[in-house]
This record gives C-alpha cells, structure tokens and sequence, in this order.
C-alpha cells in the first residue's frame, strides 16, 4: 500500500542502522522475520535485529539507542505480540518518534487481522488485561500506541500465501 504522508524531515542518512525490526521472536524469528532479515541484507540494508545486542548490555537501553539510530521501523504485529513488555516498550518508543518525524514506520500484520490490532480484540485484549494489573499508566500508552500504528498504511498476511 502507498503511504500519503510525506517522509520524516527529520530523517538523516548518518542513522546507524536503515531498519529496525520490531518483532514477538518466539511468533515470527524463525520463518518470517529471519526471511524478512535476509533479503534486506541482501538489499544492502544495515538492519537492527535483537540478536545483535552485545552480551552484556543492558537490554531496555540497547533497543532503545537502536530505535533511536534507525530510519525505519518495521513493526511485525504477531497473535502474542502484546504479551511481550519488551515488544509494546519497544512500540511506544517507535511511536513517539514517528510522531516526532524521526522515523517511519511500516507495521506489517502477521497472521493478526489489522481491525484487531487497532480495536486490541482477541488475541490481544487477554495480554493487555495481564499487563493492567502491574501497571495501569505504562499499558495506557501502549494501547495509544497499538491504535497508532495499526492506523498507519502497512502490509497484511493475511491471504498472501
């Protein structure tokens, strides 16, 4: 689908990494991710995926720096996307720098429909309900987030096999 916003103006070419990959690894690692991984490679683009984390480091503060050195997030909404902290961490980060225009997103819905994402219906109203107990503000900004993205033009699994 092509996007009608115009690209982040705040978006340099000093970036570290050309893409980040946003993803619930024990959904999508090995399969789609791992594929997606290869053919940018292969394209020559420098992507960020989490196995690239020095051991060692702090993990927050890693994907976070890398988030913050990449052009485009490429953010893989899987069935237990939402049950990871880690993963909806790592979303509202994203979105609150596409929202600055530091970065561009592509939300790619995986097996998920994007209705759900966007409505947070089954199978991500169970993980969120999880996350409310512990931390009530913390999952406010990650349902914004959710609903953002899933409102962004992005790619569907569904029906492409």
């Amino acid at each position: 689908m092509a996007s009608s916003s115009t690209p982040p103006s705040t978006i340099t070419l000093t970036k570290k990494y050309n893409v980040f990959l946003s993803f619930r690894g024990p959904d999508t690692r090995v399969g789609f991710t791992s594929h997606l991984y290869d053919a940018l490679s292969r394209k020559c683009m420098v992507t960020f995926i989490d196995y690239k984390l020095v051991r060692g480091d702090e993990i927050s503060s890693s994907l976070l720096k890398s988030i913050h050195e990449s052009m485009i997030a490429v953010v893989i909404f899987s069935k237990d996307y939402a049950s990871s902290k880690w993963c909806l961490r790592e979303l509202a980060e994203i979105m609150k720098r596409e929202k600055l225009r530091e970065l561009i997103v592509l939300p790619v819905f995986y097996n998920v429909e994007p209705s759900d994402v966007q409505k947070q219906t089954e199978p991500f109203k169970d993980s969120f309900a999880k996350h409310e107990n512990e931390s009530p503000e913390e999952v406010q900004e990650w349902r914004e987030a959710f609903t953002e993205a899933s409102n962004l033009s992005g790619w569907s699994s569904a029906g492409t096999r």
